[in-house]
């Protein structure tokens, strides 16, 4: 029952996405992909698209690599007070958006940093630190640290063994975070609409201004696209996982 209530504001969404009038109504008196074609051939939809994706990428690239080096200094490493350091990374996830939205704006406006893709790629791979170190941190404690010293003893570095062992252990894991990072970025709003500028408007805050100045059925059919791409990163890291496990159950 609960997941009823959970999806059918969804459903209902994509429902309306079909309609053809030009106001939003559901159900829809005649189906049609007109707002789907004028989605498509809009110059500003598709460059605030691009700029979301290439955001995403870059923040999913950043909080992979940075939440793997720390998820493996934390794991193997034989330091005291990690639980303190878990804590502190953790914090984008305690404290509210809107606050460390502001504290961002506030550091970028004196740098000069408003608008910038690169600048707004490394807040929100902030804010996606917290979920990919928990991922990782959980596929590293899988790998048998016996396996690495095994490499060790056979004159391998801690570097190769690092690289040639580690990594290929924990790709489902790094893949994971890949995708949950990307649909974070992808999906910020409150950050973006304090970072982003007028040269790199994403998605969501595109989204919010139209919606402040014109409740157009385009949001509808924009909405259904952004929920396909969801539900298509997520199966595809289900499937990757899946089958990542059965080679290595036959190995």
């Amino acid at each position: 029952m609960l997941c009823i209530v959970l999806i059918a504001p969804i459903a209902i969404v994509v429902i309306m996405s079909f309609g053809e009038s030009s106001y939003m109504a559901f159900p829809p008196t005649t189906l049609s992909v007109k707002w789907y074609q004028a989605f498509f051939s809009s110059p500003e939809w598709m460059e605030s698209l691009v700029t979301s994706f290439v955001i995403a990428l870059l923040a999913s690239v950043i909080a992979t690599t940075l939440g793997f080096l720390g998820a493996y200094s934390l794991v193997r490493g034989t330091y005291g007070n990690k639980k303190l350091l878990v804590s502190f990374c953790l914090l984008p996830l305690i404290i509210p958006t809107i606050i460390t939205a502001v504290a961002l704006y506030f550091t970028s406006v004196p740098l000069d940093l408003v608008g910038s893709k690169l600048w707004i790629a490394i807040c929100h791979a902030m804010l996606a630190i917290p979920v990919v170190l928990l991922i990782l941190i959980s596929a590293l404690q899988n790998i048998d640290i016996s396996v690495e010293r095994a490499a060790e003893v056979f004159g391998a570095s801690k570097f190769y063994t690092f690289r040639h062992v580690v990594i290929p252990l924990a790709v489902p894991g790094i893949l994971s975070s890949l995708f949950f990072s990307f649909l974070t970025s992808f999906d910020e709003l409150i950050v973006s609409l304090f970072l982003s500028g007028l040269d790199s408007e994403t998605m969501p805050v595109r989204i919010w201004n139209s919606l402040l100045m014109n409740m157009e059925p385009v949001i509808a059919a924009i909405s259904t696209f952004l929920i396909a791409i969801t539900v298509v990163l997520l199966l595809l890291e289900v499937v990757f996982r899946k089958s990542r496990n059965k080679q290595l159950k036959r190995a």
